[in-house]
């Protein structure tokens, strides 16, 4: 189960830097200002949390079972955070709660994972 975390890790970082280099290079003429910064602010919170769930997964695989706790809430957290800010960027509707939503789930997961690292 431990896998699981390690592969929406590492396909998380891979999609970060596949939209960080669209943003740079293939984002539409006038892309700027507000869009731009909630983009940024997407990528970079997705590229901490694929870390994120590398080490959940990393800590599932000694046995810490709240680290798969934390590995969802950090999954849950991402998709809903980073695609809510996305939808926006792009020009969407506003999807409302989702994005603060998902960032509760991602700070649930810090402490998931704070307690993951501090049980025996």
């Amino acid at each position: 189960m431990h896998r699981i975390w390690l592969v929406l890790g590492a396909l998380a970082g891979l999609v970060a830097v596949g939209l960080a280099a669209w943003a740079a290079h293939g984002t539409p003429a006038g892309f700027e200002g507000m869009q731009r910064r909630a983009v940024d602010n997407a990528l970079m919170i997705q590229g901490w949390h694929a870390a994120a769930l590398l080490v959940a997964g990393l800590m599932a695989e000694g046995g810490r079972r709240i680290a798969h706790l934390a590995g969802l809430a950090f999954a849950l957290g991402t998709a809903a955070f980073c695609g809510a800010v996305w939808w926006g960027a792009m020009g969407g509707a506003s999807l409302g709660p989702v994005a603060p939503t998902g960032g509760m789930l991602l700070m649930a997961g810090w402490a998931l994972l704070a307690l993951a690292a501090l049980k025996r």
